[in-house]
């Protein structure tokens, strides 16, 4: 009878707290909205600014006379760029990342140090030194080698669709792999931390007891420690991919045609500071918003599984 009186109490007490949590929800959402206004009236009186967005929509997309239809402009395009890279950096990013992971627990010291100087490099160089240093040293060195462009361009017509489609332009194929090779290893270095505290947080006494059943070392990686670390990486794991996604920004730098580097180019064309920057940062917040939103409901699956 006390535990049903103390349930009952209970409660109108939660139902009060979920009350003064949608109070603040609404003064938060006030706020916003104010601050927002506020922004808009100061650019208009102060700044003497007047909004155009006719301007910004036809370099999203723009009519082909000769087609006599509507074709993808550079914004769309450097849009696409930007989700290529995302996309391949997620999953070099994370190969990397678990090999470097692997590395700095294991039992050899080279591996240990290898991985180790991989992760104390990236994370002590600002990111925009780490940028211009890496592919400059590539573009000059690295890439003349590899003639990927001269290779691509004796390939037959459908292989060059494909590889346009999974990487964009087959004539601007270097830059892009310039900027996904620094995307990907510049990740790939608290993607390896992120994994090393996955791997630890792994009980000791489970490896163990693969090893006393005769596990190879690559077997008890495979089905004991990794589907675990993995698992409680999860959420950290997702914020850094979409971290990615807004580092992405950062190769348009060295001339990278994402879709920042795009965006300055309209921006210099139509001198509409305001509307192409406020509509390429709605375009950064969906597709970040909707990984947040795919990662939670991951999570909570991944959760309603382990019960």
């Amino acid at each position: 009878m006390e535990q049903a009186a103390d349930l009952q109490v209970g409660r109108p007490r939660r139902k009060t707290r979920t009350r003064s949590w949608r109070w603040l929800d609404t003064v938060l959402l006030a706020l916003v909205l104010g601050a927002v206004g506020f922004f808009a009236w100061k650019t208009n009186v102060v700044f003497n600014y007047r909004w155009d967005w006719s301007t910004v929509w036809p370099f999203v997309f723009r009519f082909d006379a000769p087609s006599d239809r509507w074709v993808p402009n550079i914004l769309v395009e450097g849009f696409l760029t930007t989700v290529r890279l995302a996309v391949w950096g997620i999953l070099i990013s994370g190969i990397i990342g678990t090999l470097m992971g692997l590395a700095r627990n294991s039992r050899r010291l080279f591996l240990r140090l290898l991985s180790s100087a991989y992760v104390m490099l990236i994370r002590n160089i600002p990111p925009v030194v780490f940028v211009f240093v890496f592919v400059f040293f590539i573009a000059s060195q690295i890439m003349p080698k590899l003639a990927v462009t001269g290779m691509v361009s004796e390939l037959s017509g459908t292989a060059q669709w494909w590889i346009a489609f999974f990487f964009g332009t087959p004539k601007l194929l270097d830059n892009f792999l310039l900027g996904l090779i620094c995307l990907s290893v510049f990740s790939g270095a608290y993607v390896t931390e992120i994994v090393r505290a996955g791997i630890e947080s792994v009980p000791r006494a489970q490896i163990e007891a693969g090893q006393s059943l005769g596990m190879s070392p690559f077997n008890i990686a495979r089905d004991i420690v990794l589907p675990q670390a993995l698992r409680n990486v999860l959420p950290p794991m997702a914020g850094q991919f979409i971290q990615l996604i807004k580092d992405s920004s950062l190769v348009s730098l060295v001339s990278i045609q994402e879709l920042s580097f795009m965006a300055q180019d309209v921006q210099v064309t139509t001198q509409r500071v305001f509307e192409v920057f406020l509509f390429v940062g709605g375009v950064y917040f969906v597709i970040c918003f909707t990984l947040a939103r795919l990662f939670g409901r991951l999570e909570r699956r991944n959760q309603t599984s382990d019960r």
